[in-house]
Parts: structure tokens; sequence; C-alpha cells
């Protein structure tokens, strides 16, 4: 049997600190046909306690995986969406899951995808929310907390929904370049924040701020990685160009103080 377009889809818990949320993941998972769970710095859990809250998703428990950081989680990701009911000033792409299912399965079909959940007191922190292409909001009434398991159900039911027939392929769009990594896009904005940085562009600037809205920016002109590349190369010139002349100014000194030694 063909393999199921939601095997690209992958489910990150941040920090997550109740096991009976992380079974009623597992549960909803299985019901709705995901199967990559990733947990980043889980509370503590006994995966027979898991299988109580979730029958028959052995094969799920068993695959869980763990992550230190969740950069490392989401590292082979192409697109993520992350799931919050906090408003932001930066101008994110946002989703209702029913949109984010359009664009998560369009993108299932080029690369691995992520749906993001944060804590159960305050949700996801703002280096997580940096981490995201886009941001899902749930529609409610102004009680907008939702418990993390009924939040994953929500986004994985659209989409079940979305993927229609889960044995079908969906051939892959035609591209000339993929579409970039988390870790190739992680690097790029590291490369974009030294080079602002040797120039001085932070000096009466906020660099979280600056590197915020790039970030954002980024994301919403969904670059393919040769596109990505160019951007990056920039900044490595930029540096490159830097580090030139500054050698060559030490070179020139050095012989304007030789010449005048001599003279």
């Amino acid at each position: 049997m063909p393999a199921s377009i939601l095997s690209a889809v992958t489910v990150v818990l941040y920090e997550s600190q109740d096991p009976i949320n992380i079974g009623a993941v597992v549960r909803a998972m299985k019901n709705m046909g995901a199967d990559d769970l990733r947990l980043v710095r889980p509370c503590a859990y006994d995966k027979n306690r898991l299988e109580q809250i979730a029958h028959d998703t052995r094969e799920l428990v068993e695959r869980i995986q763990h992550f230190d950081t969740l950069d490392a989680a989401l590292a082979d990701c192409v697109h993520v969406v992350a799931f919050s009911g906090r408003r932001r000033a930066a101008k994110w792409a946002r989703h209702t899951p029913r949109t984010a299912a359009v664009e998560l399965i369009s993108k299932a079909a080029i690369g691995r995808v992520a749906i993001m959940f944060g804590r159960e007191d305050h949700g996801l922190p703002n280096e997580a929310l940096d981490r995201a292409h886009a941001i899902a909001t749930i529609p409610t009434t102004d009680h907008f907390s939702l418990n993390v398991a009924q939040a994953c159900l929500l986004a994985l039911y659209e989409l079940h929904l979305r993927a229609g027939d889960a044995t079908k392929k969906i051939a892959p769009a035609k591209k000339s370049a993929p579409q970039p990594s988390m870790a190739e896009l992680e690097q790029t904005f590291a490369d974009a924040q030294a080079a602002l940085d040797a120039i001085a562009y932070f000096r009466t600037r906020n660099p979280e701020l600056v590197m915020r809205t790039l970030r954002s920016l980024v994301y919403r002109a969904k670059p393919d990685l040769r596109e990505l590349m160019l951007l990056r190369a920039s900044s490595i010139e930029v540096l490159r160009t830097i580090e030139r002349e500054t050698r060559l100014a030490v070179t020139r000194a050095l012989n304007d103080a030789t010449a005048r030694s001599d003279a």
C-alpha cells in the first residue's frame, strides 16, 4: 500500500508537563493517521501508561523521539506551523487549522512538515514561535485556552480531511530547487545577523526585533533553497569583504610604518 501523505507530518510537543496530554496526543495521531511524535524536554512518563490512555498505539509510542532543543527537533522540516492563541506584533502568516492544513499538505508532498504545540501553562514562548513559518489560531470564544491534546486533534482532523484518500500519492510540485530545511534557514539567519553585526547595524537597533522581522519577511516570501542560498551568500560576502579590507588596511599601515622608519 502506498505511504500516506500524513507520514510526512510531524507533531512536536514543546516541554509537555502532563503525561495524560502526551497520551491523548498519541491517540489523536492514531485516529487521524499521523505517526511521528517528537517531544522537546518533556515531563517524565511511562510508556505503559500512555498505552492505557491511547489503546492499541504501541507502534506509535515506541517511535516517540526526544530532543533537547527545538532546533534539533525541527531540523529536517521544510515547513512549520505553530499553534498559539497569542497575538504577536510581527507580521507572521496566520492560519486557522483548516487553512494551515491546505498549506501543510501541499508542503508535505516535497518534504517533512511539522505542527507545534507548547506547554500546558504558557503555550509556546517567543523563541519557539520564531522557528515557525506561520502561526495557526483555533477560533474560539473569549475563553481561548484549549487543552493541548484538543488543539492537536483539531489540527490533525483538518489535515486528515485535506489528505483525502490517505493512500493516494500526491505528485511533488514542479520546482527547480527543493524547499530549505529548518537547519538551512537557521544558518542563513545566523549569517545575516553576523553580517549586520559586522557593519554595526545593531548599534542603534534592537537585534532581537530586527532578526524577528527578518524571519517574518523570509517566511512570508517562501524562498526555495536556491533563493535562500543567494540570501546567505550575500551575508557571507559582506563578512569576507570586511575581513579582506581589514587585512589590506593592516598591510598598508605596516608598509607606511616601514617606509617612515627607512626614511
